[in-house]
């Protein structure tokens, strides 16, 4: 009963941890946001009704956690929200840069994720 009061608190602390750099990952283009967001939902639903709740509707990543693990899909307005976003903040990070293979390694996440986002079912709004 202890340890799992303890786990408990463990998955709760992750889930906050992996929802705050969710948050931070919406801004950061680097930073995935939507698998922290899966995360702490995934910590959240075995710590805290609670928590899970909360993060399951609320008014930003209800719907889109929703839309994401029940039909793995996003709405256009999200995918292009999203990839202009990434494609400014990768731009602007290139620029900074002046190492050739830092360059390439941000081309490559940029891609990566651009081809996650395109290959995702489009719900129309």
């Amino acid at each position: 009963m202890f340890t799992d009061t303890i786990k408990k608190y463990i998955l709760a602390g992750l889930g906050s941890i992996s929802l705050a750099l969710g948050i931070i990952g919406i801004f950061v283009p680097v930073l995935p946001t939507t698998p922290f967001l899966l995360l702490a939902s995934f910590c959240y639903v075995r710590s805290s009704k609670r928590l899970h709740g909360w993060l399951m509707n609320h008014k930003v990543f209800g719907r889109y956690l929703e839309n994401y693990i029940n039909h793995r899909a996003v709405k256009r307005s999200v995918k292009i929200y999203a990839l202009v976003c990434l494609w400014i903040s990768m731009s602007v990070s290139i620029f900074m840069v002046k190492s050739i293979h830092l360059t390439v390694l941000l081309l490559l996440i940029g891609l990566g994720v651009s081809i996650h986002l395109l290959k995702l079912k489009t719900i129309k709004e």
